[in-house]
């Protein structure tokens, strides 16, 4: 029996029942992170997991762990019913067979109650009795919070939308109980990450997994563990990015994806991006399903995962050509640099104004650059300077020691007490969120602002400090200049490209997790004429001239270097796309 069977027959705490209870009837459906699906996406989803009445669907078990108003449920139940018909007879006549063939779970009461209302209806349609589809209701359907609820046996198809709620909306008691029973339940995870781990657990060898969910997971920290999961036991079938088309029937914030994920060892993945919201759903679906030769919308590719890393889903054509970069090149970090982030102050208000103006030592404050005093290729410095409450060892400055420091940091104690790190640490109640390291000041380093449409990467010699919406990258190795210009090339921007979660529009993010990943040479094995040529091209704006020079530093072919510079290209959102 496993660690988590066992914990399924562990009673529920007082405070885990209370928090259950609470959630199964408030009535908010932003609250119950409920999205509601359309048609066509349950159709074509059920399709991709071979849940079709071709087959003989009284075989196969499915699971709906989070069924809400039924879209999944009732359109299952009514292919299970025409199969049923279609190959043993009428169902009122194979009720008792038809009992195994579907699990839902639903936590909130009052929608399960609709759901099964309607499904009720359905198999009436069917011409069970009443008796028998209240029994089959009963059986088939569950009120409770799929993450804790016992689940019997295995399943053929596991389907579904499930729901979003992150965790600062979980109460406190269930989240706990939720650590001690998931392995994914990591940094920030959002509920659904949790019903992928149980889900796939409950899969049979060759059980198949559909959801339509955010895509978050697949590139964020917080799927890490997740994908390290998937990458071992199981295969990415399918996977269509719909952040681009109208999936639910409301407008939503999520950026959804299907993925169809299979218990059995990786192979190859079919990868499908709409090109645009007017894309019809069903043509999508018959694009994935259509015999080979496929369309060439869908590419079928190998490698998409590679343990706990972000999946290459949004460049498959360059998974071959990345692979083979990372292989033979070293990452940024291993390659001599450093990539930080400037400060967050957790009062920007309080510790961030105009420089001179500041009402403190000079010790006290430094000149703060900003995302907005760039300019393509250089600074246009506003004057905005920000409170240092640190000295250069790491400790707080004395409150005696600088009177007027002293002064102003008490003329703000009240607005600087109410935050969370202040009461952590009570008696660093004037600290920065994060720590300042005033020598960064003076270090020369390479400045690159996180939401982008194209790579901004502007030198600063040693004059500013960095606030926290700017990544720093800083070397004792290389020619900043040199490394300004390969982190502008279009390979650079290929590896953020493939790697980041993108934002609405496009934009791209440049955090510091991403550019962690770029691969570069090492600053010993460029040519003298090499290293000449990326300090001449640090800041000019012909992107060709760059990636020409950038391409013979990495020994690039013709091929690879046309692929690399294509794929940069379609993922730059310029100004005029941007307006």
């Amino acid at each position: 029996m496993t660690l988590f069977q066992l914990a399924e027959l562990d009673s529920r705490s007082a405070a885990v029942e209370a928090a259950v209870e609470a959630l199964a009837t408030q009535g908010s459906i932003e609250e119950r992170g409920a999205i509601f699906t359309r048609a066509e996406v349950v159709a074509g989803l059920l399709d991709l997991c071979g849940y079709t009445e071709r087959h003989d669907l009284t075989a196969l078990r499915l699971l709906e762990p989070s069924c809400g108003d039924g879209e999944f449920l009732l359109a299952a139940v009514a292919r299970l019913l025409a199969s049923c018909a279609h190959l043993h007879g009428p169902p009122s006549a194979h009720a008792a067979r038809l009992a195994a063939c579907v699990r839902a779970v639903e936590l909130h009461r009052p929608t399960l109650d609709r759901t099964r209302e309607r499904l009720r209806d359905l198999l009436r349609a069917a011409s069970l009795t009443p008796e028998q589809a209240t029994a089959l209701v009963s059986v088939w359907t569950r009120q409770d919070d799929f993450l804790l609820t016992p689940i019997e046996g295995e399943f053929d198809v596991v389907v579904g939308n499930p729901p979003y709620v992150r965790q600062e909306r979980i109460p406190s008691a269930l989240l706990s109980e939720y650590r001690d029973r998931f392995k994914t339940l990591y940094d920030r995870a959002d509920l659904y990450v949790l019903f992928y781990e149980r889900c796939l657990d409950l899969l049979r060898p060759q059980g198949v997994l559909g959801f339509i969910c955010a895509n978050r997971w697949v590139k964020n920290k917080y799927g890490g563990p997740l994908r390290e999961k998937i990458s071992r036991d199981y295969n990415l079938d399918v996977y269509i990015d719909l952040a681009q088309v109208s999936a639910f029937h409301e407008e939503v914030d999520a950026y959804p994806a299907i993925t169809v994920l299979r218990r059995a060892a990786p192979s190859v993945t079919r990868v499908l991006t709409p090109p645009d919201r007017a894309a019809p759903l069903a043509g999508l679906f018959e694009a994935l399903l259509a015999p080979t030769p496929r369309p060439p919308a869908v590419q079928s590719v190998r490698g998409v995962g590679a343990g706990s890393d972000p999946w290459l889903v949004d460049a498959p054509e360059m998974i071959e050509t990345l692979r083979a970069l990372e292989s033979a090149f070293p990452t940024l970090e291993a390659a001599g640099a450093r990539v930080g982030i400037g400060v967050a102050t957790g009062a920007d208000r309080v510790f961030i104004g105009e420089h001179r103006a500041l009402p403190v030592e000079e010790e006290r404050r430094l000149p703060l650059v900003m995302s907005g005093d760039l300019r393509d290729s250089r600074i246009e410095w506003s004057g905005q300077g920000v409170i240092n409450p640190y000295l250069p060892d790491g400790t707080l400055a004395p409150l005696a020691d600088y009177p007027r420091f002293a002064a102003y940091m008490h003329e703000h104690a009240e607005a600087l007490k109410r935050r969370h790190t202040a009461q952590k640490s009570p008696r660093g109640w004037y600290k920065t969120l994060d720590r300042i390291h005033p020598h960064l000041t003076s270090t020369p380093k390479l400045l690159i602002p996180d939401i982008k449409g194209e790579a901004t990467v502007v030198l600063d010699e040693g004059r500013y400090y960095p606030h926290h919406n700017l990544y720093v990258v800083t070397s004792d190795t290389w020619d900043l200049r040199a490394l300004q210009a390969l982190l502008r090339s279009s390979v650079a921007l290929s590896f953020v490209a493939a790697y980041c979660v993108k934002m609405s529009g496009g934009f791209l993010r440049f955090q510091a997790q991403y550019l962690r990943r770029v691969r570069v040479p090492s600053w010993s094995s460029l040519t003298p004429r090499v290293r000449s040529a990326l300090v001449a091209l640090s800041d000019v704006t012909d992107q060709g001239a760059l990636d020409a020079v950038v391409a013979e530093a990495y020994g690039l072919s013709a091929r690879e270097a046309g692929r690399i510079e294509g794929f940069a290209s379609s993922a730059r959102v310029n100004r005029i796309q941007s307006a």
